[in-house]
Order: C-alpha cells, then sequence, then structure tokens
C-alpha cells in the first residue's frame, strides 16, 4: 500500500496540468525545487528536513490523473507522465462526469492510506510536502482520520498571496479529537485545500458526489466529520489555490449562472446528518457555522441575481432547512447571517453586499 494518492481531475487541463503533477512528484524525480512557504518556527524546522523526508517517497505517493473527458491535450500529457513514472502515476480515461465524479473515481482506485485531491490548476509547495509525508509515516500506524494543513490564495496576475491557518482554531503537532478545537474564523473553515483524509474513512462513511456539479468540495468537507475521531493539524503552507481565471468556478459571474447547483450542494448538505444528534458540542456547533456559511453564500448571490425567480428560491431553500431540519433552522436563521438576510429595505441590501464580502473572503471569489 502507499502512503498517500494525490487524485489530480483534469478537464481541458493541458494547459497547466504539468504543474500540479509535477509538484507532487517525488524529489529527484523531476519535480521543480521550491523554497518552502511557512507560517511558523516548528513548520520551518519541519519543511527544512523534507530531504531526509524525501528518502522512501518515490515507494509511498501515488498520483492518479482523472480526464474527465477532455478534448484538448489533456491525454497526451497524462500519458506521457505515465511513461516516464510508470510505479508513480497512474492515468484513468472517463467520460465526463464533472469534477466530484473525478473525485469518486479517484478514490475507488485509490492505493494510499490518505487521500488528497489537487486541482489541476493548483499546486503544492515541495518543502511542505515533505514535511507532511515525513509527518504521516509515523500518525498512519496508529490510523490518524485527518491532517489539516494551510492553504495559500495564489492571485498570480495581481502578485499576491494570502496564507489561510488553524493557528488561533487548533492544537499545533499532536492528534486531537473535537473536543479540544477553538473558535473557527469566518475564513478559517477547512476546505479541500487544507484536507487530507484517511482513505477508509471517505470510503466507510459513503462519501459519493454528485455528478455534473460544481462546488461539491464543500461536501468533501463536510459529510465526513462526524466520521473523524483523530485530528492533526501541521502547520505548513501545503496547498497553493490558483486564484483568478475568467472560467474559474468560483468567479462571481460563474457562481451566479450556477446558482442551482450551489443549491443543490447546500441541500445535500443539509440532508447529510441530523446536526442536532451530533455528539461532541464543539463538532456540532462546527457543523452548524458551516450550514449557516453555505445559506449565507447561496442567499446572497440570489439576492444579487435580482429577480423573482432567485428570490423565490432563495425563500423556497429556507424553507427546505426549516422542512428537513427544524433545529438546525433555528439555530441558522437566529444567527449572525440567518438575521442579516431577514433585514429588509435598503439596509438590508447594504448589510448584505457586506456578508457577500464575507463570503468572498471565505471562498476566495474572484
Amino acid at each position: 500500500m502507499k502512503l498517500i494518492t494525490f487524485v489530480i481531475p483534469c478537464y481541458n487541463s493541458a494547459a497547466y496540468m504539468s504543474k500540479a503533477i509535477e509538484s507532487v512528484l517525488p524529489s529527484g524525480s523531476g519535480a521543480p525545487t521550491s523554497t518552502p512557504a511557512t507560517t511558523s518556527t516548528s513548520a520551518s524546522t519541519s519543511a527544512s528536513s523534507s530531504t531526509e523526508a524525501w528518502a522512501d517517497a518515490e515507494d509511498e505517493i501515488e498520483i492518479i490523473i482523472v480526464n474527465d473527458g477532455s478534448q484538448d491535450e489533456t491525454q497526451e500529457i497524462a500519458e506521457g507522465y505515465v511513461r516516464k513514472y510508470p510505479n508513480i502515476v497512474r492515468l484513468i480515461n472517463q467520460e465526463n462526469g464533472g469534477h466530484g465524479e473525478a473525485v469518486n473515481t479517484g478514490l475507488r482506485n485509490a492505493t494510499g492510506q490518505y487521500f488528497k485531491v489537487v486541482d489541476s490548476d493548483d499546486w503544492v509547495d515541495e518543502g511542505a510536502l515533505g514535511a507532511a509525508l515525513a509527518k504521516l509515516r509515523v500518525l498512519a500506524k496508529d490510523e490518524l482520520d485527518l491532517m489539516i494543513v494551510n492553504y495559500v490564495y495564489e492571485r498570480v496576475s495581481q502578485g499576491k498571496q494570502k496564507s489561510i491557518n488553524y493557528l488561533s482554531a487548533l492544537p499545533v503537532d499532536r492528534v486531537f479529537g473535537w473536543d479540544e478545537i477553538k473558535h473557527f474564523r469566518v475564513h478559517q473553515y477547512i476546505l479541500m485545500h487544507s484536507a487530507i483524509y484517511r482513505t477508509e474513512l471517505l470510503r466507510e462513511c459513503g462519501l459519493v458526489l454528485p455528478k455534473h456539479t460544481f462546488y461539491v468540495d464543500n461536501i468533501f468537507v463536510y459529510q465526513p466529520l462526524p466520521q473523524v475521531k483523530t485530528l492533526y493539524y501541521l502547520d505548513v503552507d501545503f496547498y497553493r489555490y490558483f486564484i483568478g481565471r475568467e472560467d474559474q468556478s468560483v468567479n462571481e459571474t460563474v457562481m451566479m449562472g450556477r446558482i442551482d447547483q450551489q443549491i443543490r450542494v447546500t441541500k445535500i448538505i443539509i440532508d447529510a446528518h441530523d446536526v442536532a444528534g451530533i455528539e461532541s458540542r464543539k463538532l456540532r456547533q462546527y457543523m452548524t457555522n458551516y450550514v449557516s456559511m453555505m445559506m449565507t453564500v447561496s442567499s446572497v448571490l440570489l439576492i444579487k441575481i435580482d429577480t423573482d425567480e432567485s428570490f423565490r428560491k432563495k425563500d423556497e431553500l429556507w424553507q427546505y432547512l426549516e422542512t428537513q431540519q427544524p433545529a438546525l433552522f433555528d439555530e441558522v436563521s437566529n444567527g449572525v447571517f440567518g438575521r442579516i438576510l431577514a433585514i429588509e429595505g435598503k439596509p438590508g441590501i447594504a448589510i448584505v453586499n457586506f456578508a457577500y464580502k464575507t463570503a468572498k473572503r471565505i471562498f476566495g471569489f474572484n
């Protein structure tokens, strides 16, 4: 068994997929070197020892490229990596099913003990990867459920970066449970970029993402949480999240055009768990806040669309939450964002625009 499987979903990704692939190739296998980006002394120490961490990496890393029905040179590029690194890289071609189905395919075929999704336009920092591998080698013996790492918003066209860390929310460099987490700020929720799951946990919790649907990464970091018993936070800037393409799913105009998919994902999250029955009080609060955040994003986008139909959809979504989970509805509607969205008239619109800016900070809309 490999230590970790990296799944790289690709759809017409020929222009940028090589950077993602090479960033998770073992050091010395042809991957470009980079300067580790870290946010703490402990992280710097871990990353600086990454040379030793790479010792057995070629036998421990599996890269699965899922070609999701691309019409460009994605398949040819992927085949080149398979030929060059046959013990590391695998290619799976499938009919177009969307990002979620590509992740499903990767999960069905993964042989690594741990599972990490790297989108084809993003990349991983080599030094931070070495530090994560070294730590996973130790923690895998006790079957750690979830490792959390930092991610960096890379606005390449603007030459700007923003690192998201969890120093104020999570214990550092030790295994912990949900009862030890602290308050998550609005920009600190666990996203797909920061999550490295134990593969079997994802399978055991029955995770299957919907086909032909954007924003399924929210399901990926929500549905498995009650099954997660042990966590570890490694304070390194691991994942580099590219922001700025006009066709990107988090582009504001694109999000409005795909609002029905955002609503679909929000409803799937509502249905995923009876949040009121979650045993851990702190996990229950975290999941309540996550649902609140999803409701806010959907509602604000529907308000900004500003049509009779969009307002009808907003009201229907809140009715859905109330019908499916009355206790959760009470928590969310009486929370900060719920009260904001209930304000009508010009003051309400002004506050909604403020809420939207907050949502942009959380998800990195462009």
